[in-house]
């Protein structure tokens, strides 16, 4: 991520064993609400993940395993039906900045940047995911694992991706320079918000590249009406409306979105 911005979104608090605790009522669920991985071999990908960050599923099945990462389900899938789940995704997970060093001696030979007032490693799993860590959440935000900052999606033009992700409530907070690549947060008025990276193909930090026809929800205010801006004169972009007030489509890009409503708890104006 770049070296100027830094998340702004408040993490969840974890319990003594570094698992997610429960949300109080009146903290804002994550606008994040899941990201979804493919990967081959679900009992590998299951053990390294646990083994690794010190995740618990909190549902498992014969095609999909699934952790919460304070309150944003993330998930493990087998291809076996659509959506799949997204390939060779770069993504972030944040822990307390206090607990960084330790998580740096744990993986000593992984990629290291420092972006001033934060420090990120870089991994990668058996499946070519490129999982980051960094030291981004407050002192007392919890333990472990506290969140998921940071998603990373590959798309064929930046500046037209950027404007879709504009209408749904995101604000660019960064350009590269020497890469086609925009940052954004959002969506507007979350308490917990996180950051979208557009890249048009191309190699990052660490060699990561953006994720293709990644899998992820978000919460925001009036979802149908959010996505009839960003994608309403797309003719190739199908939006399905359900019951519940969420929507589903997949986007130019091939990316697989469902909008999820907000509730006034979790996001205010």
């Amino acid at each position: 991520m770049p070296a100027d911005t830094e998340p702004a979104a408040e993490s969840a608090a974890t319990d003594d064993e570094g698992a997610p605790a429960p949300s109080a009522p009146d903290d804002p669920a994550p606008a994040l609400a899941s990201l979804a991985l493919e990967v081959t071999d679900l009992a590998g990908a299951t053990a390294w993940y646990a083994d690794t960050f010190g995740l618990v599923p909190t549902r498992r099945s014969a095609t999909e395993a699934a952790f919460d990462v304070g309150g944003t389900e993330f998930v493990l899938r087998r291809p076996t039906t659509v959506p799949r789940g997204g390939l060779h995704t770069h993504f972030a997970f944040e822990v307390p900045g206090r607990e960084y060093p330790a998580w740096r001696a744990r993986f000593p030979d992984a990629p290291e940047v420092d972006f001033g007032s934060f420090r990120s490693l870089y991994l990668e799993d058996d499946d070519g995911h490129a999982p980051e860590v960094g030291g981004t959440a407050p002192a007392d935000a919890g333990t472990g694992l506290v969140g998921v900052f940071e998603v990373v999606l590959e798309v064929a033009n930046v500046d037209l991706a950027s404007e879709c992700w504009s209408a749904l409530g995101f604000a660019t907070v960064d350009r590269g320079d020497e890469r086609r690549r925009i940052r954004m947060r959002g969506p507007t008025g979350a308490d917990r918000q996180f950051d979208v990276e557009l890249w048009e193909p191309q190699l990052g930090l660490a060699d990561a590249r953006g994720g293709v026809h990644v899998d992820l929800a978000v919460r925001l205010r009036d979802p149908a009406a959010r996505a009839k801006h960003a994608f309403g004169d797309l003719p190739s972009v199908t939006v399905r409306e359900s019951p519940d007030g969420s929507v589903e489509l997949y986007d130019p890009d091939g990316h697989h979105l469902v909008l999820l409503p907000a509730t006034d708890a979790e996001e205010r104006r």
